[in-house]
Parts: structure tokens; C-alpha cells; sequence
């Protein structure tokens, strides 16, 4: 590890932050404290699973899925590949991910790995945590926020064999599908048993390739979604 550059792709998470509109805000409560002369501080949360940078385990959509607690160790560190589409997405905000992208990434690095973890770099994650930039709707209440595509998605399991795959937004879907309820490729994606790290942060940090992404979790049995700490070394 010596001379190593460790990046934190992690948002710190906190009441107020932007999440599905579905879900509850995040209540703390200060049990014990230092300030009131209790020897030790410590805090009660009560959070959603899918809260701030998080995981879903195929279990978040699919029926039989894995939960967290299933999910074994050697897939917390992975590979990572990082397509970028953060420049398309800066003039294009419904901006997914083409087959295109793919060709060029392997045209520059190689193959994609087997078992990686492929991140889609849109530079959202500079909105964060303004709710209304992240969630960018116009006047008829559509988001426009980028998201993957199924094609991509489609030929990264398929046909490269990832293990996961990580996003800067708030859904697996762009924001025109979310809009109306379509969740359809976060669907696809946990019932073909990988899973996914959504609002990830600082991808424009990382190279696009050679480095090693790591993502844990606590183990909560059944577990359907927790926030995670997500890092880069490279």
C-alpha cells in the first residue's frame, strides 16, 4: 500500500440530505454525552437502508436475491473500471451510457475485467447536497438527471461478467424513467444477482482504469440496503 493514493467515494450523510422522495429523513437522537457529563457520547439513528452512499443487495428488488449478510467479502474489493460521460452529461442531463463509451474504454485500457465494479462518471455528485440540483426538475415535475442505459447495462453482465456497478445519482434509472415510476434497470440489474453503490462521490478523483475500489458494509441479517464507506486506492 505504500505510496498508494486512497480516495473516498463516500458522501457523509446527515438529516436533509437528498434521497427518493418515498423514503423518511433521517432522525438522531443523543442518548448519552459528553457535554452532559455522561463519560462517553453516543447516538440512536434511525435511517433508511438505501440512505446517502449505499448498497443494494439484489435482495432490494429481487424476490430470492442475496441480502447484505450474504454477500462474501471478496467482492467488497474489486476492480474498478470508471466510464465517464461526465462532459455529455454537462450539456445533456438525460446523458446514459452507450455501447460507444464501452468501445473507446476498451479501446484505451483493455478488456473490462471480469468480476470489476464499473462506476458511471456523470459528475453529479457535485450537486450534492442541494436536493433540487440533484434531483433537476423542470416544470412539469420530470427529472432530468443522467443514468445508465440497458443496453450497457445488458452487455456489462452479459458479456463482461461484472460483479457491480456504482452511479453519482440517486437511481439506477435516469430521471425521465424515475419520473414515472420506471425503476425498470435497477430491476434488471439486482435480479441478475450483482449488486450496486448508488451516490457515490469524487469519481472525477480516480483513473479510468487500474485502479482497486473497496466497499463495505455492516452485516445485518436479511439486510435489503445500508450506507456504505466506498474508497479508491490507486
Amino acid at each position: 500500500m505504500l505510496g498508494r493514493t486512497f480516495t473516498d467515494l463516500t458522501h457523509a450523510f446527515h438529516a436533509g440530505q437528498p434521497r427518493f422522495p418515498a423514503f423518511p429523513d433521517e432522525e438522531r437522537t443523543e442518548i448519552f454525552s459528553l457535554d452532559r457529563g455522561d463519560g462517553f457520547t453516543a447516538h440512536r439513528y434511525s435511517i433508511i437502508g438505501q440512505w446517502g452512499t449505499h448498497i443494494d443487495p439484489p435482495s432490494h428488488f429481487a424476490q430470492d436475491g442475496r441480502s447484505l449478510d450474504e454477500l462474501p467479502v471478496a467482492e467488497m474489493i474489486l476492480p474498478l473500471v470508471v466510464l465517464d460521460i461526465s462532459a455529455r452529461a454537462a450539456v445533456d442531463p438525460d446523458a446514459t451510457p452507450t455501447l460507444q463509451d464501452i468501445e473507446l474504454w476498451e479501446s484505451e485500457h483493455g478488456r473490462i475485467p471480469a468480476r470489476s465494479f464499473v462506476a458511471l462518471r456523470t459528475d453529479w455528485s457535485t450537486r450534492w447536497p442541494d436536493a433540487s440540483a440533484m434531483a433537476n426538475a423542470s416544470a412539469d415535475g420530470v427529472s432530468h438527471v443522467p443514468g445508465w442505459s440497458r443496453e450497457v447495462l445488458t452487455f456489462l453482465v452479459t458479456q463482461r461478467d461484472v460483479a457491480a456497478v456504482g452511479h453519482e445519482q440517486t437511481d439506477t434509472d435516469p430521471g425521465s424513467a424515475t419520473s414515472v415510476g420506471d425503476f425498470s434497470l435497477e430491476r434488471y440489474l439486482l435480479e441478475q444477482d450483482r449488486w450496486q453503490i448508488e451516490l457515490m462521490a469524487h469519481l472525477d478523483r480516480v483513473p479510468a482504469a487500474g485502479a482497486a475500489v473497496v466497499a463495505t458494509w455492516p452485516k445485518p441479517l436479511g439486510g435489503s440496503g445500508f450506507p456504505a464507506r466506498v474508497f479508491a486506492i490507486h
